[in-house]
C-alpha cells in the first residue's frame, strides 16, 4: 500500500519534491485529516479548508523560514503548521500541550509573526520588508490578508505606506467573502465588482492564458504584459465610468496605493497558484494577488453553514451535525434573549457587533429586530464611535464585543464615550480565560476600564442577575460595561420582569459567625461573577478547618461596595478576592485600594490569573496549573491566617 503523501512531509522542503499529481493528493489528504481531527477537538475548520492549495503553493515557491510569511488573524494557519513539522501537535489542536489555534512565535521558527486579531498582517509584513531593505538582504515577505481584514482601519494605514516603506512586498488577498459572518459593507461590494466586472473578466481570461504559457525564464515578459493589460484595463474602466457605467474602476484602490494588482485567480488551482506566486517572487515592486477561495471547501456541511464552521466545536465528521450537550443556555444566548426582550419595550435600544452576530448571540436579535441591528465588520474602533454618535441622537446603543477585541477601541472608549459621558452599553463576551489561548483570553478588561471616569462595570453570578444588570444598564445615564464568560450559564430561572440594581451595592450570599463565643479565625471571600461558586467551595473547605467564612457577590466592579467592604474588613481576619481576570490591576487591586482609602489594614488574598500570557487549553486544566482552585484558595488563606501578620488590624496585603 503506498505511503500517504502527508506522512512524507516532515519539513517544507519535502513539499518541493512532490510532483503536481502528488501535490493534488497531498491537498486531499490534508482536507481529510483536518475534518477528522477538528471533529474531535473543534477549531477553525472552514478557513483552513479554504487555504489548502494556497498554503501548499506558498511552500512550493518560497523557502520558509528564510522567506517571511504573515497571516492575518492566523486562524487559517493549521495547514502551514502541518507542513512545518507540527502535524502531531495539530492532532491535539487547542488542547493543553497541543498546537495553538493561531500562529505563535514561541511555538515554531516557521511562525514569523503571532496573531489572533484581524488587520495585523500587512503592517507587520511591511515592517519585515523594510527591515530587509535596510539590511540589504533579499528574502521574500508574503502577507496573507483576508478580505475581511480590509474592513480594519489599520490595514489602510499600512496600504498608505507600502509604496514608501518597501521595495518589494507580496500581498495575497484571500477573498472568500466571509469574515466569521458574511462580509458586509462597501469593501465587500468593491471586491465583488472586481470579480464580476465584464471587462475585468476578459482580461482575467487573458491572464490565465498567459499563465498556461508561462515558463520561469519568461517572468519578466509576463510582468510587463500583465502590467500593460492592467493599466489598459484601468484606462478602459475609467472610460466606462465617465460614460456613465455603474461598474467604475474595479482595481484602482490597490494601484493608487502603490501595489501592482493581479487577479482574480482561482485559489484552488495549484498550477496557476504556483505560477503566479513564482511571478510575484521575481517582481521588483509591491504586488497584490487577488485569490478567490471557498471557505469550507471539501466538506459540504461547512460550505452550507460557513458561519458555525468558522470556529466550531466538536461535530460528527460524516453528517456535519454538532455534538450538543444537555445543559443550561449559553451566556451569549441569554444575552440575545434579554436584548430582544428589552427592545420590545425600549424603541431606542439598538445593538452593534463587529462581524460576530453568531459569537455574541446577536444573530437572534438581527432576525427579531433587523432595523436596530448593525454588523460593522471587523472594525471595533468604528463600532464604538458609531455607538457614540447614535447615543448623541437619543438612541441607547449596545456594543457587543469580545473582551479581547474591545482592547482595539480603547481610545474611543475614553475619548469619545466616557469623556462625553454618553450612555453606551458595552457587553463584553468571553470575559475570562477561554480555550483559544493568549490572543483570546478576556483577562484585561477590568484593568483597562477601571481607571476611566464615568463608567460603571459589573459581572453577574447567574443569568437572572445578568438580566437585572442589562436592564440597569439600559436605564443608566452614562457609559456602562458588563463582563460575562463563554459557555453555559448556571441554569437558574429568570424572573419575568428584571429589576434595577442599586449602583455599587454588593450581595452578601453567606454570613459568617460573628458571635462573641466564636474564638476562631474569620474571613470574607468576594467571588466575582462566575467565580462565586469557587468562593463558596473554598468557604466549605475553610470551615472544615475551623474558619468562619462570609461570601460576597460583588456585582459591581466599579464602583465597588465600600460600605460592605468596610463592615467585613473590621470584623474578619482576612479578605479574599477571586476573579477570572489577571490579578494585576484587577478586582482584588480595586479592593486593596478601597481599603487604603478607608484606612483599614488587613491581609488581602488575591486569587486570579498571574502576570504571564496564559497558554491555551481546557479551562479546568489551566486553573489547576495556575493555582486558581478552591483548594489552592483555602491553602493560601490558611497560610496567611497562620502568619505573624494574622488578626484583625493586620498589615499584610498578599497577592
Amino acid at each position: 500500500m503506498p505511503t500517504p503523501m502527508l506522512d512524507t512531509i516532515k519539513h517544507p522542503s519535502d513539499v518541493k519534491k512532490l510532483t503536481h499529481p502528488q501535490l493534488e493528493e497531498l491537498a486531499q489528504e490534508i482536507r481529510t485529516e483536518l475534518i477528522e481531527v477538528l471533529a474531535k477537538t473543534g477549531g477553525h475548520l472552514g478557513p483552513n479548508l479554504g487555504v489548502v492549495e494556497l498554503t501548499i503553493a506558498m511552500h512550493v515557491v518560497f523557502d520558509c523560514p528564510t522567506d517571511f510569511f504573515t497571516w492575518d488573524v492566523s486562524h487559517q494557519g493549521y495547514v502551514h503548521k502541518m507542513l512545518t513539522g507540527r502535524r502531531d501537535a495539530v492532532r491535539r489542536m487547542r488542547q493543553f500541550g497541543g498546537a495553538c489555534g493561531f500562529l505563535m512565535r514561541s511555538e515554531s521558527s516557521f511562525d514569523h509573526y503571532g496573531a489572533g486579531h484581524a488587520g495585523t498582517a500587512l503592517s507587520s509584513a511591511l515592517g519585515m520588508a523594510s527591515a530587509r531593505d535596510m539590511k540589504g538582504t533579499n528574502e521574500s515577505v508574503v502577507a496573507v490578508v483576508g478580505d475581511a481584514a480590509l474592513t480594519c482601519g489599520v490595514t489602510y494605514e499600512a496600504l498608505n505606506n507600502v509604496a514608501h516603506s518597501a521595495k518589494k512586498l507580496i500581498v495575497i488577498l484571500n477573498d472568500n467573502k466571509w469574515a466569521i459572518a458574511k462580509n458586509v459593507g462597501a469593501i465587500a461590494g468593491y471586491l465583488n465588482k472586481i470579480v464580476t466586472h465584464p471587462t475585468y473578466n476578459r482580461w482575467h481570461k487573458k491572464t490565465e492564458e498567459l499563465l498556461q504559457r508561462l515558463h520561469l525564464g519568461e517572468v519578466v515578459k509576463l510582468e510587463r504584459k500583465a502590467e500593460g493589460a492592467a493599466k489598459g484595463l484601468l484606462v478602459h474602466a475609467a472610460g466606462l465610468h465617465a460614460a456613465g457605467h455603474e461598474s467604475g474602476t474595479p482595481a484602482v484602490l490597490f494601484e493608487e496605493m502603490g501595489l501592482h494588482y493581479y487577479g482574480p485567480v482561482d485559489g484552488h488551482n495549484l498550477k496557476d497558484l504556483i505560477k503566479l506566486l513564482t511571478f510575484a517572487k521575481n517582481a521588483e515592486h509591491p504586488v497584490v494577488l487577488h485569490v478567490l477561495t471557498e471557505k469550507g471547501r471539501g466538506f459540504k456541511p461547512a460550505l452550507d453553514k460557513p458561519e458555525p464552521f468558522h470556529g466550531c466545536g466538536k461535530f460528527d465528521p460524516d453528517s456535519g451535525e454538532f455534538i450538543k450537550s444537555d445543559g443550561p443556555p449559553t451566556w451569549n444566548n441569554v444575552f440575545a434573549d434579554a436584548m430582544i426582550k428589552l427592545a420590545e419595550t425600549n424603541s431606542k435600544l439598538c445593538c452593534i457587533t463587529g462581524a460576530m452576530p453568531s459569537g455574541t448571540g446577536l444573530g437572534k436579535f438581527a432576525k427579531a429586530v433587523p432595523s436596530r441591528f448593525f454588523d460593522v465588520g471587523i472594525a471595533e474602533e468604528h463600532a464604538v464611535l458609531f455607538a457614540a454618535g447614535l447615543s448623541t441622537n437619543g438612541m441607547r446603543p449596545v456594543c457587543a464585543i469580545y473582551s479581547t477585541f474591545l482592547q482595539r477601541a480603547y481610545d474611543m472608549i475614553i475619548h469619545d464615550v466616557a469623556l462625553q459621558n454618553l450612555p453606551v452599553m458595552f457587553c463584553l463576551d468571553r470575559a475570562g480565560c477561554v480555550e483559544d489561548g493568549p490572543t483570546h483570553h478576556g483577562v484585561f478588561d477590568i484593568a483597562y476600564l477601571r481607571p476611566v471616569p464615568n463608567f460603571i462595570h459589573m459581572q453577574p453570578k447567574d443569568e437572572d442577575e445578568f438580566n437585572d444588570m442589562l436592564y440597569t444598564m439600559s436605564q443608566h445615564p452614562g457609559p456602562s460595561a458588563i463582563r460575562y464568560p463563554r459557555g453555559p450559564a448556571k441554569g437558574v430561572t429568570i424572573k419575568p420582569h428584571p429589576k434595577i440594581l442599586e449602583i455599587g451595592k454588593a450581595e452578601v450570599v453567606k454570613h459568617g459567625d460573628y458571635g462573641a463565643s466564636f474564638k476562631g479565625k474569620r474571613v470574607a471571600i468576594w467571588g466575582l461573577g462566575n467565580m462565586l461558586d469557587m468562593a463558596l467551595e473554598a468557604a466549605t473547605l475553610l470551615e472544615a478547618r475551623g474558619v468562619s467564612c462570609a461570601v460576597i457577590n460583588p456585582r459591581f466592579i466599579k464602583p465597588v461596595d465600600t460600605g460592605t467592604l468596610d463592615f467585613f474588613s473590621r470584623n474578619v481576619d482576612a479578605i479574599v478576592t477571586i476573579e477570572d481576570h489577571v490579578v494585576n490591576g484587577g478586582f482584588g487591586s480595586i479592593v486593596v485600594e478601597a481599603l487604603d482609602t478607608l484606612k483599614i489594614s488587613i491581609p488581602v488574598v488575591k486569587m486570579g490569573w498571574p502576570d504571564v500570557f496564559v497558554e491555551h487549553g481546557a479551562i479546568n486544566l489551566l486553573r489547576e496549573k495556575h493555582g486558581i482552585t478552591a483548594k489552592a484558595t483555602a491553602e493560601k488563606v490558611l497560610a496567611v491566617l497562620n502568619s505573624p501578620q494574622a488578626g484583625v488590624g493586620g498589615r499584610a496585603a498578599v497577592a
